[in-house]
């Protein structure tokens, strides 16, 4: 019997950051957890840490489980959906995190009128602090788009979007992370330039991230707000903004997330 049951079909940093989410935080019973992948050694590390169910191969994974997750590479996703078609059954509902791999696409590799929802998660999920991008089929229903969130929601914070803005996600979200570190990392650079040991440098630039982004997610101020309430006429402040400014700092971050937007629309046509 299906009953509640999960299934976990890829065992990657991603896949392995689900699992542990749902068994640690959530608190969803390890003996309803079933997962499958190719790697093994993979496969027994998982289930030996978290004491869920090894499935033998997808097709047992797909006959026990409901709500199940699909974790594998996006070229790789293909296949995998014609291997398991026959065993599909009703009511099921497939979450996949293959990045481009649309909708649409997974459907017409399922039986008709299969729940197929996508997710676009980033890597601060690994640490129960990323976000999640999530659009539906119209097949699923919104208590079993709630189910699915509330299972996700050890990850970090879930974004309801059109799939239309899958790429936009991408780009802002999915690449986010790698713009926030080389951040940091020039930061670090600069402090280190101003005579700061790189050390120091690192721990006074990081906590600046963190304290920044705790004062605009309890304010709820306006980012703009926060920057002109430390920006005294004639400071340094105000001097170091405008090199930004004159050096193309926000021109060149919207173009960025364009850039990153666009190139994942020609990896989804691709």
């Amino acid at each position: 019997m299906m009953d509640n049951k999960i299934g976990l079909i890829g065992c990657g940093a991603m896949g392995s950051a689900l699992a542990k989410g749902m068994v640690k935080k959530v608190g969803v019973d390890p003996s309803l957890v079933h997962i499958y992948d190719i790697n093994r050694e993979r496969l027994d590390d998982l289930a030996s840490e978290l004491g869920v169910i090894k499935a033998n191969d997808p097709e047992d994974l797909i006959l026990k489980c409901r709500n199940i997750f699909i974790a594998v590479k996006p070229q790789d996703i293909e296949s995998l959906l014609y291997s398991i078609k026959d065993f599909v059954q009703e009511g099921q509902i497939y979450a996949s995190i293959a990045a481009g791999i649309t909708i649409n696409f997974i459907e017409s590799c399922l039986p008709p009128d299969s729940k197929v929802i996508r997710l676009m998660p980033n890597t601060p999920c690994l640490l129960g602090e990323g976000t999640i991008a999530i659009s539906t089929g119209e097949n699923v229903t919104a208590e079993e788009r709630d189910e699915i969130i509330d299972l996700l929601k050890s990850m970090g914070l879930t974004i309801r979007i059109p799939e239309y803005l899958m790429d936009a996600a991408t780009g802002l979200s999915g690449t986010g992370p790698a713009y926030v570190f080389l951040f940091i990392e020039t930061m670090i650079d600069a402090g280190v330039a101003v005579g700061f040991r790189r050390d120091v440098a690192s721990q006074m630039v990081i906590q600046n991230i963190i304290g920044s982004a705790r004062m605009l997610q309890d304010n709820k101020q306006h980012p703009a707000e926060l920057r002109n309430s430390v920006t005294s006429p004639a400071g340094t402040t105000t001097a170091a903004m405008h090199v930004l400014e004159e050096s193309g700092f926000r021109s060149c971050l919207l173009k960025s997330v364009i850039a990153a937007t666009k190139q994942a629309e020609k990896l989804r046509r691709g």
